[in-house]
């Protein structure tokens, strides 16, 4: 610096030289000699301000090397905060890491009362084979094996109604009475034919007796075997007429000694034991002999009547499996194929396949629509698990896999799928417990962080 600053007071120094020079040579009157002289004069204080000059070029440079330290000071000062500014946020994105690490370590623990009380189910993993299915619409109908239209079976008017539109009944529970004249005139014929029968048969054996001594003909004979033959014959008569109307053979035998006001009274009984999905019946109606009074279905079991396509028909066995999907809350069923209809409607083009299905709580009521699901043909597949094992857990698909800590979701990669089921390519190890349904219960507890009091994760 000190250099560089005696050089500039040198340069200015020559200049001075160098003006004075240039008056003293350029002209020779005195005007002249006058500029020369204040040339000459003025060279000593170019000089020295040129001297000045560089002082305050010295200072300034000094000053600019002051300024020069405090900048690089300054920013010494600010890469150490920039410095520490990275690493704190190393540590928080350290701190970031490990908090996801810990994240993937969460599990949810419950014991076996737990399990029961949310609903989760447990299965084991395992190789097995997707279904692929054909989807029949169809519908829930009576089981018309289990199905009876009760009549009077005589004409009469109705003196009693004990049951209702929807009461159940059980078999041979008795749901009306008619009074018939057409029943008496049968019992009181039954009971003429039963004496006329009586007294020839009394008649036979007396002249069997008399010819056998030789007192009477053997045309006398021969005419009371005839007699009580035909006796018997108009007494069967009149007996299968009172089986026919649902009078059993100690009814009969014990009708000679019932009073007479009961000849004409007639009980309609249930012929199985059903609910009552028709009535046609009131207190004092008229009715014939075919009308059909009551309707009683046995609601215990029915039929899925399905369309099968013509495109499905080479597809369709007996002995299928069916999935039953009915909705509207009610659980789906499994069944299979009873029957499968030879023929093929001209209206629909669809023929009828059969599935006979249980019904105890009654949820299966006919007239409901459904879709069915029949598996048609099967393909081999790796671990299958149930779609309802999936979850989405941090945008990963995941299962919930039992381990000695409690339940921890793992991430699968999901390969094939049907209706049903899914096949699990990696993340599952076969052999291990996942949980297959009530998964979501889960998820849910893990995201909120906690399973409230005594659920640790």
């Amino acid at each position: 610096m000190e250099r560089f600053i005696q050089s500039r007071a040198r340069g200015f120094a020559a200049l001075a030289v160098a003006a004075a020079m240039t008056l003293l040579f350029s002209g020779c009157d005195d005007r002249d000699a006058d500029h020369q002289a204040a040339a000459a004069k003025a060279a000593p204080r170019t000089a020295a301000v040129g001297q000045d000059h560089a002082a305050e070029e010295e200072e300034h440079a000094g000053h600019e090397e002051e300024h020069g330290e405090e900048e690089s000071a300054h920013a010494a000062e600010e890469g150490h905060a920039e410095h520490g500014e990275e690493e704190h946020g190393e540590e928080e994105h350290g701190g970031e890491e490990h908090g996801g690490e810990e994240h993937d370590e969460e599990v949810v623990k419950l014991s076996p009362a737990e399990l029961k009380e949310f609903g989760i189910e447990l299965e084991t993993a395992a190789a097995g084979s997707l279904d692929q299915y054909a989807e029949l619409p169809g519908e829930i109908v009576l089981n018309a094996d289990r199905l009876a239209h009760v009549v009077p079976k005589v004409a009469g008017m109705v003196r009693e109604v004990r049951k209702s539109l929807g009461d159940s009944v059980k078999d041979e529970e008795l749901m009306a009475i008619i009074e018939s004249r057409e029943l008496a005139d049968a019992k009181a014929a039954y009971l003429a034919a039963a004496e006329r029968e009586k007294l020839a048969k009394a008649n036979f054996e007396r002249e069997e007796g008399l010819w056998q001594k030789k007192v009477t003909s053997e045309q006398e004979f021969l005419d009371a075997r005839q007699v009580l033959a035909e006796a018997s014959i108009a007494k069967n008569s009149a007996e299968q007429q009172l089986h026919a109307l649902g009078f059993s053979d100690s009814y009969l035998h014990e009708l000679p000694g019932q009073p007479d006001a009961t000849y004409t009274r007639y009980e309609i009984r249930a012929p199985f034991a059903g609910t009552i999905i028709e009535k046609h019946l009131t207190l004092g109606e008229n009715v014939n002999a075919d009308a059909a009074v009551f309707t009683i279905a046995d609601l215990s079991s029915v039929w899925v009547d399905l369309n099968v396509y013509q495109k499905d028909l080479p597809k369709i066995r007996k002995g299928q499996s069916v999935r039953i999907e009915i909705g509207h809350g009610i659980p789906s069923v499994t069944g299979e194929i009873a029957w499968i209809g030879p023929l093929v409607g001209e209206a629909t083009r669809t023929a009828k396949a059969r599935v006979v299905l249980p019904n105890p709580d009654g949820t299966r009521r006919p007239g409901l629509f459904v879709t069915a699901r029949v598996a048609v043909a099967k393909t081999a597949a790796g671990i299958i698990v149930p779609k309802s094992a999936l979850q989405t857990f941090e945008d990963r698909m995941v299962i919930f896999v039992q381990d000695e800590d409690g339940f921890e979701p793992r991430p699968v990669e999901t390969g094939r799928k049907n209706a049903t089921h899914v096949e699990i390519l990696s993340g599952l190890v076969e052999g291990q417990t996942y949980v297959s349904a009530g998964a979501f219960t889960l998820k849910a507890q893990l995201s909120k962080g906690a399973f409230g009091d005594g659920h640790n994760h």
